[in-house]
């Protein structure tokens, strides 16, 4: 980077926690939101409580209240953080990403811990599960992307433990829900917000229930995502409704082997490009099927098609399956472009426990893990701004400016500023 990027990004924070100053109350409240986000930009070995206290000369006790216990609305910020998003980066073919994140976590203090599937680990673990709603531009080379949504997932075995509720500050009104009722949940406000999804995609621990499609339908929200092997549907709508196998719904890896509907029809070779490897070609084929209403037996069809997806990974033999709501008008083209965005909250979750220290939280209380993701989430936004900005003033004679080459202002780039600032 150069000086003048540099002296540029100190007023650019300013500015930006500046618009959050009507939601933190009191104005004691900016100066800790200021410290607590330049300490998890910082260079910092862990980016908890104390060590971002000590390193910007507070009182540990002070900040630990700040995210605990003083006065200051961090729903309200959240609100504001997805207005200002759609405000400077809505785009027409804006993708969100939905899924979950796991942190592993020791000890049986922290709100929603418990041993439950941890992707960091990627084993069942003692951890803390956080369901996240992405916005990404998609850009092919400059994404732009930020989490608007960080909600805690509470294991069921929490509803059952009062006391240890009550420790936790944890709210009547706050209880196990399932991930995917989750996710619709964090969709809606953010649609309230003026926040406007292309399209909206996700994993299979979404996709398989057929729940989640109908309540995405109803918001006349597109979307596509993966669904399991054992996933049901029909290949169209039987005679009758009954139990013999003729009439029933089928698993979609059956469906798309022996079905004319797939087995008469070639393969389509598609490249697909991630910023993160290689590109990946695919071979393709759709058809329109319908859902069953239901994951119990006898289970009847939707009245409207759905598109199925059969991919088939040329190198590796890797089968994926997709179901999408799209319109059949809805090209396959853009079908796949939504379906493999995933990559961007990968990449974020990575980046965010690297950068901003999403996982780094070390606290007891309900409130303050949610504030504590939402100044890591602020904190990615503004870098995710920064990185965004410097990259797009590089002169075309810049080195590297042209292709993959040579150096970029980048992450790295803003953490190392900050860090000599904080």
């Amino acid at each position: 980077m150069t000086a003048d990027q540099i002296r540029s990004l100190q007023p650019a924070l300013a500015a930006l926690l500046e618009t959050f100053r009507p939601y933190l109350g009191r104005a004691s409240n900016f100066a800790h939101l200021l410290a607590y986000v330049l300490g998890l930009t910082a260079d910092l070995k862990r980016k908890s409580v104390e060590p971002i206290a000590l390193a910007a000369g507070a009182a540990v006790r002070t900040l630990q209240e700040f995210l605990s216990f003083l006065d200051w609305d961090h729903e309200a910020a959240n609100d504001h953080l997805q207005r200002q998003v759609m405000d400077r980066h809505g785009c027409a073919r804006a993708i969100g990403v939905l899924d979950a994140c796991g942190h592993a976590k020791q000890g049986k203090m922290t709100p929603g811990v418990s041993r439950q599937w941890c992707g960091e680990s990627g084993k069942i673990d003692n951890c803390v599960v956080g369901q996240h709603l992405l916005y990404t531009d998609n850009h092919p080379t400059n994404p732009f992307n930020c989490v608007l949504s960080s909600d805690l997932f509470l294991p069921k075995a929490w509803d059952e433990d009062a006391e240890r509720r009550k420790r936790a500050h944890i709210p009547e009104e706050i209880v196990h829900s399932p991930k995917w009722r989750m996710a619709l949940d964090q969709v809606k406000p953010a649609i309230a917000n003026g926040v406007r999804f292309w399209f909206l995609t996700f994993d299979e621990d979404y996709g398989k229930v057929p729940q989640f499609w109908f309540d995405l339908d109803a918001m006349g929200q597109q979307a596509i995502g993966e669904v399991p092997a054992n996933f049901h549907v029909f290949a169209k709508r039987p005679a009758c409704r009954s139990q013999q196998k003729a009439h029933r719904a089928k698993r979609v890896d059956n469906l798309c082997r022996f079905s004319p509907l797939f087995r008469e029809q070639p393969w389509q070779r598609v490249t697909v490009r991630e910023a993160t490897r290689s590109p990946i070609v695919w071979e393709i084929k759709t058809a329109r099927v319908h859902l069953s209403d239901t994951v119990e037996t006898p289970s009847r069809p939707t009245d409207r098609q759905y598109a199925l997806i059969l991919a088939r990974h040329v190198d590796t033999g890797e089968i994926k399956y997709f179901v999408s709501n799209a319109a059949a008008s809805v090209p396959l083209s853009d079908l796949l472009t939504a379906a493999f965005a995933r990559w961007h909250i990968e990449l974020w979750f990575e980046r965010a426990k690297q950068e901003a220290g999403l996982g780094a939280f070390e606290v007891r209380t309900y409130r303050s893990l949610l504030r504590h993701w939402f100044c890591s989430r602020l904190a990615m936004y503004f870098l995710a701004e920064q990185t965004q900005r410097l990259r797009g003033e590089k002169s075309a004679d810049h080195v590297g400016a042209g292709g993959g080459g040579g150096q970029r202002a980048g992450l790295d780039d803003v953490e190392t500023y900050l860090a000599l600032t904080g």
